[in-house]
Order: C-alpha cells, then structure tokens, then sequence
C-alpha cells in the first residue's frame, strides 16, 4: 500500500481559498487513482473529488463543481485540491485516498479505495 499524508487544511473565512496537499511514500502515486473526500462531524464520508493516474480524467461532486479542482504532480508523488470561495458548508475533515490505477468502478464510492490519509481539519467562518 502507499502511505498518503494530507496538509493545507486550517482556518479561512467565508469566501477563502485553501490548497490541501496529498504526498505520496512508499510507492510512486503514478500507480494510483487518487480521491478526495470529507467527513463533517455527525455526517457519513463523502465524496469530493477523483482524478486518474495520469490526471486526464477529473470528477467532481456537484456541490463543489466550479469551485474545486482536483490535480497531480506525478513527478512530486503529490496529489492536490484547490478549494475556491469556501462556505461553512465545507468544513470538514478532508482525506485523499489512492486505489490502483487500472480500477474504473465508481470513483465516488470510498469502498474502492485501498489507502488513505490521516486527515486535515478545513474550518471556515462566517
């Protein structure tokens, strides 16, 4: 499995941006699918935001289409996730997580996903 670790969460105002960052050990990511997802207290994990092994394919969750968006840097082991004009309804504990690459079920469906992240908290006040 590959160890993944998530950084760039904390504190923003309504309207704010943040980059989480997803690094990659213990294998190359350019083996791996990557996903985002977050979990509020008392709600069930959800899916935010997938993209390929080679990034040529991106989804997203309706609620943060337009203003999410999901990208790798294979070279850097490094997956991303530019969060644009935050709402309180974002916060959450945001986990990356990584599957192998030629998996092509339900990119949004967390079950899939072999390896996951610790977490980064993104709070955002009004």
């Amino acid at each position: 499995q590959v160890q993944l670790a998530e950084s760039g969460g904390g504190l923003v105002q309504v309207g704010g941006s943040l980059r989480l960052s997803c690094a990659a050990s213990g294998h190359t990511l350019t083996n791996f699918a990557v996903g985002w997802f977050r979990q509020a207290p008392g709600k069930e994990r959800e899916f935010v935001a997938g993209i390929s092994w080679s990034g040529s394919i991106k989804e997203y969750a309706d609620s943060v289409k337009g203003r999410f968006v999901v990208s790798r840097d294979n070279a850097e082991n490094t997956a991303y996730l530019r969060m644009n004009n935050l709402g309180p309804e974002d916060t959450a504990v945001y986990y990356c997580a990584a599957r192998d690459y030629k998996d092509y079920s339900d990119r949004s469906n967390p079950g899939t996903y072999d390896s996951w992240g610790q977490g980064t908290q993104v709070t955002v006040s009004s």
